[in-house]
């Protein structure tokens, strides 16, 4: 019997090696940076509206892998009155050639262009 138990932890240590192998070359995600820097006049409320909006992306566009934001805490000031960035990250560059067109980016820009005084966007490969 304490054969068979040695087999079944040696088969486990083997398919753990496999998977550990596997997720070690999972390709890069193509990441695609946007920064706003919003108008004097935007309102808090319309400024959280946008954030929800944009959030409410991952759900709608299945290119879509993941979403973070965050809002300026700059130490150095360099920010250049961009207050918020928004992460969006993709499979592959096929996954933002998607989202670009997407009708639900595209009425997502609806809502922001009013508030809008400046956007920067910065697309780029994961590299480790």
């Amino acid at each position: 019997m304490k054969f068979f138990h040695t087999i079944a932890f040696a088969f486990s240590l083997l398919l753990l090696s496999a998977t550990v192998q596997a997720d070690d070359h999972e390709a890069p995600l193509f990441r695609h940076a946007v920064y706003f820097q919003f108008k004097e006049t935007a309102t808090d409320k319309e400024i959280q509206r946008i954030v929800d909006e944009f959030l409410l992306l991952e759900e709608k566009i299945e290119t879509i892998v993941d979403i973070e934001w965050g809002v300026s805490e700059s130490v150095e000031g360099l920010n250049d009155d961009f207050t918020h960035c928004f992460l969006v990250s993709f499979k592959d560059k096929a996954g933002l050639e998607v989202y670009i067109p997407h009708p639900d980016h595209k009425a997502f820009v609806e809502i922001l262009k009013p508030s809008l005084e400046k956007v920067f966007v910065f697309d780029y490969t994961q590299k480790d």
